[in-house]
């Protein structure tokens, strides 16, 4: 007989799966809208590639940074400054007038969910006990993941073409609103902790990433790439030498000495390089090759969103019977198979053939995948690292999409030159289903052979 959920674990839990799902799904909603944004606010290919990782970059880069913050000062109330921060930058993304507002909004929308995203994990381990229940909630948490940014896609287009895509940001005030009076009057204060935080660091590597990717993009445009990656380069350098001197580290180098989760965190990045070049391409490619408006572009990837669904409901009846490991690879392998298909799309091919069928295969193994993933980041960790784990898997997510997006178009401009859009989706794909091949062979060399070990 399984366990049921408290009244209270109920409410902390729909509090955190409905905040958590609002930071994922504003990753890919812009993406159905980016034609329709890109008309309004006149943006170039390189200003609507930063629409998409202002938001990702700030994410990701200051993910560590709210971790250690929450711990300081307290998750419900780093939680609830967060969802002040992400409800405010939703609001200036909507009256965006310009590409430097818009960018700047976007960035500011990524600090609240860099607040939020930990906090939420952390309240959800605070308020249910370990065990069965435990284990179900952080389930349905990462499930969100994926069905969050598949459900984004229809969303931005129903608002793009039934209103406006500024309504897919708008959307979010009255929701963050809600969380916050429902948080504040439901969730249990946690108290804060003796330490400080690196904030060094988390500059360091904030800064490193936003001058890497900005590197990469340069390199398509003919501008000055290489100084942008050296200073990369030296940055993240210094970030690791910080966070190897300090005595309180926002990432300690530890956690990278087990080689399962060394592997993870290196198969997330390209897993998600890919399928973040998945969402950017087909999107345009739907509109712009096929003719499809943003809200049919949006349906049209109902295909995968339903996939992923079923795909993320059957996780854990695969890893008990299959392995952590096993399902993993399945689930890289359906979807390297199936963006391989995807790739050879062109502009004369059919959707249910060329585009829906592989979308299925991409939907499974994505549903497949990231569950694994997340578990192999975390595995074998100390008590006292969980919560630094936890931020580098989450890391590894958004840099890996921004990073993986940003090479993606500059190999996919670099062989195509001013080709079709079509052109440049095939090649992007293919690279991305190079990605995923790697991910695919990292999965058999490091966290394999640990998990065979563990089992």
């Amino acid at each position: 007989m399984q366990e049921k959920f408290t009244k209270y674990e109920l409410s902390v839990l729909a509090i955190v799966l409905v905040s958590y799902f609002m930071t994922v799904l504003d990753v890919s909603v812009v993406i159905t809208a980016l034609p329709n944004i890109q008309r309004d606010l006149n943006l170039s290919t390189a200003n609507l590639t930063w629409v998409q990782n202002a938001y990702t970059i700030i994410f990701g880069g200051l993910l560590l940074l709210g971790g250690r913050l929450g711990d300081i000062m307290g998750r419900k109330q780093i939680f609830n400054i967060g969802l002040v921060i992400f409800g405010l930058g939703s609001l200036l993304v909507g009256f965006a007038n310009s590409a430097v507002w818009m960018i700047i909004a976007r960035g500011f929308q990524g600090a609240g969910a860099a607040a939020l995203a930990p906090s939420t994990l952390a309240l959800l381990m605070d308020s249910i006990p370990a065990g069965v229940k435990r284990i179900r909630a952080v389930a349905d948490y990462v499930a969100v993941a994926g069905i969050g940014a598949s459900v984004g896609l229809v969303i931005g287009g129903l608002f793009a073409s039934l209103l406006s895509w500024r309504y897919a940001f708008f959307v979010n005030v009255p929701i963050a609103i809600v969380m916050l009076i429902w948080a504040t009057k439901t969730v249990h204060p946690t108290p804060a902790q003796h330490g400080s935080f690196d904030g060094l660091g988390s500059i360091l590597s904030l800064l490193g990433m936003v001058s890497l990717v900005y590197g990469i993009l340069l390199i398509s445009d003919g501008g000055p790439a290489l100084y942008w990656i050296i200073a990369a380069i030296i940055l993240l350098v210094l970030f690791v030498w910080r966070e190897a001197k300090v005595s309180q580290p926002i990432m300690p180098l530890r956690v990278f000495k087990n080689a399962e989760r060394t592997g993870a965190y290196l198969s997330r990045m390209l897993f998600l390089g890919a399928m973040m070049a998945f969402w950017f391409f087909i999107t345009q490619f739907l509109q712009k090759v096929y003719g499809f408006s943003p809200l049919m572009a949006g349906i049209g990837f109902f295909p995968m969103t339903i996939a992923n669904f079923i795909s993320a409901l059957q996780v854990s009846r695969l890893t008990a019977k299959f392995g952590n490991a096993k399902t993993l690879i399945g689930g890289l392998v359906l979807t390297f198979i199936g963006m391989v298909w995807l790739s050879f799309a062109g502009a004369d091919g059919n959707y249910t053939v060329s585009v829906a069928l592989p979308m299925i295969l991409i939907g499974l193994g994505q549903g497949a995948a990231l569950s694994p993933l997340t578990t192999a980041g975390i595995a074998h960790i100390d008590a006292q690292d969980a919560g630094a784990a936890s931020g580098v898997v989450n890391v590894a997510h958004q840099v890996g999409g921004s990073l993986g997006l940003a090479i993606l178009v500059v190999i996919a401009t670099a062989l195509t030159g001013t080709g079709s859009l079509a052109l440049r989706t095939d090649w992007a794909l293919r690279g991305g289903a190079v990605f995923l091949l790697v991910a695919l062979i990292l999965t058999v060399v490091l966290i394999l052979p640990q998990d065979k070990k563990a089992r």
